[in-house]
């Protein structure tokens, strides 16, 4: 939601918001969003790397689901995405977006699926970063107002520094089970405390986005009312949490990206 809502914002102050397309793209993020987690859950599963889970059950990991099962909602999941994303296009002319559907599509599949995922490599929030934030509301912006400015881009980092923070943190978490499997995320490959500093720089690195967006926008300003939400979420992890205390931080960095990406949006449409 807050990568569409950005975007959206975005387009107002470039004077181009359509709420029909932004609709369209936030079915296209969600579908996109569900998928790569029942995507995930079927791969992580079949490899057994789910098998000593601190987090929320899985479907196939904790057997309950058929793997066929899981795939196919992954693959109806990515189906619905890319029919939105093709009525996108035709409604927006942005052909542009067809192959950058395309290629997300393919990432969210790659990120645990096939025979060498690169989310086993540490190269997943490289991913998050790319697709639900630059991509989705960079694309989302260009679907409506078809130009771009820098607090867009601005505003892209901001939102896509969230999205890794929390991949982060659920990766943190679970740094034991997937060093014991072999599954080499980025969390394992830095280690604890560094990871932890991660977190906090990504977080940090997100209002420093919004004060950029602020030079051109400075509405966009209205994002670091959000800032507080994050103090409690880097106090755990600064201190040290594990395990089922990560999950806290999982739901109140969620909770930090959702506001920053609303009261960026609401500042970026004032000021357009």
């Amino acid at each position: 939601m807050s990568p569409v809502a950005v975007g959206t914002g975005s387009a107002h102050s470039l004077g181009a918001a359509d709420p029909g397309l932004a609709v369209l793209a936030l079915v296209v993020a969600l579908a996109l969003q569900v998928g790569v987690n029942y995507a995930n859950d079927y791969s992580d599963g079949i490899r057994g790397t789910d098998a000593d889970r601190v987090g929320p059950p899985r479907l196939v990991g904790g057997g309950l689901a058929a793997p066929g099962t899981v795939r196919l909602a992954a693959f109806l999941c990515f189906g619905v995405s890319a029919l939105a994303g093709l009525a996108l296009v035709a409604l927006s002319g942005a052909v542009v977006l067809l192959l950058v559907g395309a290629v997300a599509i393919l990432a969210a599949w790659r990120y645990t699926g096939g025979s060498n995922p690169y989310g086993y490599r540490g190269l997943g929030e490289v991913a998050v970063f790319v697709f639900f934030g630059l991509v989705a509301v960079v694309g989302t912006t260009w679907s409506q107002a078809q130009a771009l400015d820098a607090a867009t881009w601005a505003g892209a980092t901001g939102v896509g520094l969230l999205a890794c923070a929390i991949l982060v943190a659920n990766n943190l978490r679970d740094i034991p089970g997937d060093r014991a499997v072999g599954k080499r995320t980025l969390a394992v490959r830095l280690g604890e405390r560094r990871t932890r500093l991660l977190y906090v720089a990504l977080l940090g690195g997100a209002f420093v986005a919004a004060v950029l967006a602020a030079v051109a926008h400075p509405w966009a300003l209205l994002a670091l009312i959000a800032a507080p939400l994050a103090v409690p979420p880097v106090r755990r992890v600064l201190a040290a949490a594990r395990g089922h205390d990560l999950i806290v931080v999982l739901a109140a960095t969620g909770l930090t990206q959702l506001a920053y990406g609303l009261l960026l949006a609401l500042g970026l449409a004032i000021t357009g």
